[in-house]
């Protein structure tokens, strides 16, 4: 999960003084370019499509591998493009946070299903390696020669969308592993072509089940760790509470939640225990440095401050609610 230093590039300091709670920070989402999404949505369903009915025919695992890996692809493009569209939605009465975590429940069962099909397939491959069967090897060269043109194509729309959106630059970077993948499937319909190697059709079924484990794993547990509400691991709690305390007023700031929402958005809810009883116009000027230093220091950029003095409740950093 990409938090810290990605954030503060992605988002543009902007304090707004509030009582007790501020989104302290715009949020610069840059619009994709819908046409390009688009395209690579069709592009990739029409090779994992293809790949589908080509691995059937031919009987190669490998297509059929490297189909599921592009299909997780056209997944996530989907994604990207609901999520786009469904950002504009403003929050109401019973959706206060909109939309905002559809697409961490889309990434987690998505995750799901990818590692299970990934590990039948680990195990098909083992049986055929030691089984070996004929390949129509020649359907398996021109369907990997298709995948590398159009996840090539893909990448190209894709390219100036991932400089500007931390959500396309993933997808730009799954593309280019498709294309990768297309590439070694190419390699091994040649060497079953001109060499007889039907091996190989297991062997490359392994690789690719096993980086799409491997790519599955990641995605559920960091999907996993947001669904839950989780500190992110970038995030050191008691880095956050010494940098506050450095702000002249401040007692101790405790009874401390931080979670992601999304992807983009970083929340820290707190207690602030004051060592004066100051007006609430002194809270406004302290709660705008307090994110200033969680903004600039650690990317939180949305923050919720209860302020006290004199209070008597827990002051540990962590409290069980």
């Amino acid at each position: 999960m990409r938090v810290a230093d990605t954030k503060t590039e992605l988002v543009k300091y902007r304090c707004t003084v509030s009582m007790g709670h501020s989104h302290s920070h715009n949020h610069s989402h840059t619009p994709l370019k819908g046409t390009n999404l688009l395209i690579s949505i069709v592009l990739n369903i029409l090779i994992t499509v293809s790949q589908v009915i080509g691995g059937l025919v031919s009987g190669s695992l490998a297509l059929l591998s490297d189909a599921l890996h592009n299909l997780t692809d056209v997944i996530s493009l989907v994604i990207s493009y609901i999520a786009n569209r469904l950002s504009g939605k403003k929050a109401s009465t019973n959706k206060t946070f909109g939309y905002k975590r559809a697409e961490l429940i889309a990434a987690f069962v998505n995750a799901s299903t990818l590692i299970v099909i990934a590990v039948l397939l680990i195990i098909e491959a083992i049986k055929r390696f030691f089984n070996p069967q004929t390949i129509a090897s020649e359907l398996v060269i021109w369907l990997s020669l298709f995948g590398i043109l159009a996840n090539g194509l893909s990448v190209f729309l894709l390219k100036n969308d991932a400089k500007k959106n931390i959500n396309m630059k993933s997808a730009y970077a799954h593309l280019l592993t498709d294309m990768l993948a297309s590439i070694a499937v190419l390699v091994g319909g040649l060497l079953m072509k001109f060499y007889q190697l039907f091996w190989v059709d297991s062997v490359l079924t392994f690789l690719i089940a096993v980086y799409l484990v491997y790519v599955g794993f990641d995605l559920l547990k960091n999907s996993t760790r947001m669904l839950m509400l989780f500190t992110p691991p970038e995030i050191d709690i008691k880095e956050v509470v010494k940098e506050v305390h450095k702000i002249p007023t401040v007692n101790k700031l405790h009874h401390i939640h931080v979670w992601c929402l999304n992807d983009e958005e970083l929340h820290l809810e707190a207690h602030l225990d004051f060592k004066k009883d100051i007006s609430l116009s002194e809270f406004n000027e302290v709660l705008a440095e307090v994110e200033t230093v969680l903004h600039d220091k650690f990317g939180i950029n949305h923050v919720n401050i209860q302020p006290e003095f004199n209070k008597e409740d827990a002051k540990d950093f962590i409290v069980q609610d």
